[in-house]
């Protein structure tokens, strides 16, 4: 049944940008985490990549996560020389995380997700409504 497969569907782009926000919530979460050990490298931001994957029982394409990595790039340093984790030099590895683009990733996530869930609502709907009228 088509409504079954566009459940499903909305489903699948559901869990992904559930995952999204996810990885976007650690990226913030570890925005001030820095390395231990003087010298030591910082928390890596982490970024998600989706792609799509033919659902053979469903018939159609989905969404899937298809790797959280790590984003490249050098790190952000500052000076401070009091922190535990200072190099020689007195400076301080920061992570790689900017929250602005963490807020507009979680912007994105949200917007997408509430669109699947729109999808859903209004499939049921629509199932609903084909029951009562087969009743």
């Amino acid at each position: 049944m088509d409504l079954e497969r566009a459940l499903r569907i909305s489903a699948a782009g559901m869990a992904a940008q559930s995952t999204r926000l996810r990885v976007v919530a650690e990226n913030l979460a570890n925005q001030d985490s820095t390395g231990e050990a003087p010298g030591a490298d910082p928390y890596r931001r982490r970024t998600v990549t989706f792609g799509s994957h033919l659902d053979r029982a469903l018939g159609a394409e989905t969404v899937e996560v298809r790797r959280i990595g790590t984003a490249p790039g050098d790190f952000p340093e500052v000076h401070d020389p009091g922190h535990p984790a200072a190099d020689a030099r007195g400076y301080v590895k920061r992570p790689n995380v900017d929250s602005m683009v963490e807020m507009m990733d979680m912007r994105e996530a949200q917007r997408s997700y509430s669109a699947n869930l729109s999808v859903l609502e209004v499939t049921r709907g629509m199932l609903t409504r084909t029951i009562e009228a087969l009743r």
